[in-house]
């Protein structure tokens, strides 16, 4: 694949995650992530998995917590047919005026029916690139 297409699929999925967390489709939203999901680097969680993942987004969206999650800086690291290796700057705004801000390297994966899903996350936490702080409630 060609950097653009894959650039293309990795923007994308982004896009489709931000949208169903805005929009507070659980469903939608889960259908994106593989049931192998691994996260790591998240603080107060040594291991996040596919039931943890489900069980937060769940009482996220039911208690309308997120108010926005956006990403920008795209790196690609690596790609084949198959697998999607990337970095990227995800900012989630909470509704409370929480701002999360942190660089992940996320792996997408294609899985049956073709479709892209994320198999691994992990939050990099270096040079201050993860920061938690207050900002002014927007309406």
């Amino acid at each position: 694949m060609k950097q653009e297409q894959v650039q293309q699929i990795a923007e994308q999925w982004l896009t489709a995650a931000a949208e169903t967390a805005a929009q507070k489709d659980l469903q939608a939203h889960m259908g994106m992530i593989s049931k192998r999901i691994s996260v790591e680097g998240v603080p107060g969680f040594e291991h996040v998995d596919y039931d943890i993942w489900y069980t937060q987004c769940q009482h996220q969206f039911a208690m309308s917590m997120i108010k926005s999650i956006a990403y920008k800086g795209f790196n690609l690291i690596s790609a084949n047919q198959s697998e999607i290796v990337f970095t990227v700057h995800e900012t989630v705004l909470a509704t409370d005026g929480t701002l999360n801000e942190q660089i992940v390297e996320k792996s997408l994966e294609k899985e049956d029916g073709e479709v892209w899903r994320l198999v691994r996350e992990r939050v990099l936490i270096e040079n201050d690139a993860m920061r938690n702080h207050e900002v002014s409630k927007q309406d």
